[in-house]
């Protein structure tokens, strides 16, 4: 499992519910190389503008995303999960877009 993977692990819902949902993995933390994730929706109508970012089926990098809609990468949905938690991975996205997601988070903390 590598950096800019999409991965599927249990993220609480609104509802309060635990399910396996698709997110992110952002960055691995110290000490345990725990993932920081975003959750990823299909909901577009939330996205944040020049915070979150959307793929759509036209970009290059979706078909190696393993998503199967156009989908928004939420960075406030944030979540950090043990290694052992993670389902699997279901695909990755383009080393750009993972970079440009981290200078929009970081740009964000920094403010």
């Amino acid at each position: 499992m590598n950096e800019g993977d999409i991965v599927l692990t249990p993220l609480p819902q609104a509802n309060g519910q635990i399910k396996n949902r698709p997110a992110l993995f952002l960055r691995a933390l110290p000490p345990f190389k725990d993932l920081l994730v975003c959750g990823i929706s299909t909901q577009l109508q939330q996205q944040v503008a020049g915070f979150d970012e959307i793929i759509r089926r036209q970009d290059a990098d979706f078909a190696a995303s393993g998503l199967v809609a156009d989908s928004l990468f939420r960075l406030g949905f944030l979540a950090v999960i043990p290694r052992n938690k993670v389902v699997g991975s279901i695909g990755k996205i383009a080393p750009v877009r993972h970079t440009r997601l981290l200078k929009n988070l970081s740009d964000y903390l920094i403010k």
